[in-house]
């Protein structure tokens, strides 16, 4: 077990974004190019982080981000047109790690150095120039439910709500050096990744050296850079880490989290993650954080996008007010032209009870679809219904106003607290079980 630090129980100020102090340059050899490679990072005061080969004419400039990502095999790739640079995963996490969210990132090479395989002289290099707050606040993403991402070739994610970020991953090789290992570090303090993982280096087998090469990768993998294991054991002599396999492999997806441009705030445990997978799990973290981030009124063609209701029993006008997890506020506008009114109370229209309970479920099934990570591929279905009272009729010319509460969420199934508002007043009140199914 990777020991974190503990968590300060009082309450703490939002932080805010930050960028290196000055410059600072690193050289060395590419691991998969075996090409030289220098690497000046720089401060930025917005842009996020990007890459600028300097090499090149015009000095082209990569965004560190998940729309450039263009390889995902034996390292993460960046790209835009044909300019590319190779495995950045290294230089992202040490960025994250230290709370870097803007940066430039001059590159002489096609690839940031790998220097001794680690994490660590990034680390130094950054702590000796040291970083400034900037003025605006750190942008994060909050995870709201539980997330699960698996690949075809085996690495599996699953993420749940938590206050800061907190990564566990095993591994698992059929190599006596390795076997099944477990990790976890917590990334409350920068502390935390500096001792625990930063030094683990990367790795391979020496059985794999010649077939990588014909391939264009490993071409600059040495005993200096690269922890190799052969049928003995650990070619380079002694560990740092008696797990330093699953520490390099944690530092690994951090650093391709950081391709988010967000900090994370959530607990991932991952089984034998990947530079594929762990790509897949931030598009899904960031698809995530963009399905909770409305702006309000939500009109009526972006409801139907959630709710797969239609007219004549799509209940729901405008979402108003939304806090994830927690609350919404939807809105029916009552016109004489529903079509119920054509036979309820002829003459003396009223709305009926059960629709204005049905309008109040939707709108809580908009809450939940906002809980999920594929909510196209879910639907809410409705269990049960306690304390049921209508206090005042509903009419034409009405504006309905739909108050849903999250009282709990557990396992896909909800308990609701809505009611119905007229004018201010009351006219109708719920407790509703729900649970989010597979279309």
């Amino acid at each position: 077990m990777i020991e974190g630090c503990r968590r300060s129980t009082e309450e703490q100020p939002s932080p805010r974004q930050r960028t290196l102090a000055g410059e600072c340059t690193l050289e060395g050899v590419g691991v998969h190019s075996g090409e030289y490679a220098s690497l000046t990072m720089g401060p930025a005061e917005a842009g996020g982080v990007r890459f600028r080969r300097v090499d090149l004419s015009g000095s082209p400039e990569i965004p560190a981000d998940l729309e450039h990502v263009v390889g995902c095999e034996m390292g993460t790739s960046l790209g835009a047109g044909d300019v590319t640079v190779q495995t950045v995963e290294h230089v992202m996490a040490a960025l994250y790690a230290s709370g870097v969210d803007h940066a430039v990132l001059e590159l002489r090479g096609p690839e940031a150095p790998i220097l001794d395989g680690s994490f660590q002289r990034y680390m130094e290099a950054i702590s000796d120039t040291g970083t400034v707050e900037l003025e605006a606040e750190a942008e994060t993403i909050s995870v709201r439910g539980r997330l699960t991402v698996s690949t075809p070739a085996g690495s599996s994610y699953v993420v749940t709500p938590a206050d800061a970020l907190r990564v566990s991953a095993t591994i698992d090789f059929e190599h006596q050096a390795i076997g099944r290992q477990h990790g976890t570090v917590d990334m409350t303090t920068e502390e935390a990744f500096r001792r625990e993982i930063a030094p683990a280096r990367t790795f391979g087998f020496h059985h794999d050296a010649e077939a990588l090469r014909a391939r264009g990768l490993a071409q600059g993998t040495s005993l200096e850079n690269t922890i190799v294991l052969d049928d003995e054991g650990v070619m380079n002599g002694s560990l740092r880490f008696d797990n330093e396999f699953v520490r390099h492999k944690i530092g690994d997806l951090i650093g391709d989290l950081a391709l988010i441009g967000r900090r994370v705030r959530g607990q991932i445990v991952s089984e034998r993650p990947s530079h594929e997978g762990n790509i897949k799990l931030a598009r899904t973290l960031l698809k995530h954080a963009q399905a909770g981030s409305h702006d309000l009124p939500i009109e009526i063609d972006r409801i139907m996008e959630h709710l797969p209701h239609r007219y004549p029993f799509l209940l729901v006008d405008r979402v108003l007010e939304f806090e994830p997890r927690k609350r919404i506020v939807g809105l029916k506008n009552v016109t004489i032209s529903e079509p119920y009114f054509q036979g309820h109370f002829p003459g003396h229209p009223v709305m009926p009870g059960v629709l204005i309970i049905e309008a109040m479920a939707q709108a809580g099934g908009l809450l939940l679809m906002d809980m999920v990570p594929d909510p196209e591929n879910k639907v809410v279905y409705f269990m049960s219904l306690d304390n049921v009272k209508w206090r005042k009729p509903v009419i034409p010319g009405d504006q309905l106003v739909l108050e849903v509460e999250m009282v709990q969420f557990r396992r896909n199934v909800c308990k609701l607290r809505g009611v119905g508002k007229v004018d201010g007043k009351v006219v109708a009140e719920a407790d509703m079980m729900a649970g989010i199914v597979d279309r």
